[in-house]
């Protein structure tokens, strides 16, 4: 199977090297929030689709909206309840804060795309990403959820872009997240752990980091989509 072209390059953020260069400026980024701005709490899943009574290869939200209208509120606070639990059990992730605040110092805009509700969206950032900024924040409320682009492409219209998702990046955990940002045109960056690492060969993973901070050394040098055909040579 032929390798496709690169499709996502931006210019360093490091000013001394973006004069030099040709790629597009870098317009904003989105960042999902469980397993991403925070550490994976993967039991959380299991207890929700144990609470709902449905099976692993279930999507939650997708069984709460097939429900009859009279049901779904009772359904979705199940899920909350599993949430707000999880929520005070947060932790950052690494390098969770200089890399908000290399973004905020180069100007960047940062938005959140996640498929939980606000209150332990609003925690984390109370907490853990203090004098931040992330705007718009796109919760479970808004629908079509991930992996449908919607979401990302309504924080691109709210930016003012022209050009849908293509000047943004998309940093998730998930393969919803990964497919939530290709089919919005973004750069999809997965932060890698120890659930999701066969998604790093993923044709829909363009960027792969083990902590958020290692994004910083990457924006400063220019954003460059890995070469798949480079690392498909190198298997087997």
């Amino acid at each position: 199977m032929a390798t496709p072209p690169l499709r996502h390059r931006f210019a360093p953020l490091n000013p001394a090297l973006s004069a030099r260069s040709t790629a597009p400026k870098l317009a904003g980024v989105v960042f999902d929030v469980d397993g991403t701005l925070c550490e994976p709490q993967t039991w959380m899943f299991a207890k929700m689709r144990a609470a709902l009574g449905i099976a692993k290869t279930i999507d939650i939200l997708d069984h709460v909206y097939t429900l009859a209208p009279d049901m779904q509120e009772a359904a979705m606070e199940s899920i909350r309840s599993v949430e707000r639990e999880a929520m005070v059990k947060m932790v950052p992730q690494r390098g969770l804060l200089p890399l908000m605040e290399y973004l905020q110092k180069k100007g960047v805009q940062k938005a959140i795309c996640t498929r939980n509700f606000d209150t332990p969206v609003n925690f984390l950032i109370t907490n853990f990403c203090q004098g931040q900024l992330f705007s718009p924040i796109v919760t479970r409320e808004f629908r079509p959820p991930k992996p449908d682009p919607a979401g990302i492409l309504h924080i691109a219209n709210q930016w003012g872009l022209q050009d849908g998702g293509s000047s943004l990046i998309m940093v998730g955990d998930s393969i919803d997240d990964m497919a939530a940002g290709r089919r919005a045109g973004a750069a999809t960056v997965l932060l890698r752990n120890d659930v999701n690492g066969e998604l790093a060969e993923s044709e829909m993973t363009d960027c792969v980091v083990d902590r958020l901070d290692e994004l910083i050394e990457v924006l400063e040098g220019g954003f460059v989509e890995r070469d798949r055909k480079a690392a498909g040579a190198g298997e087997g």
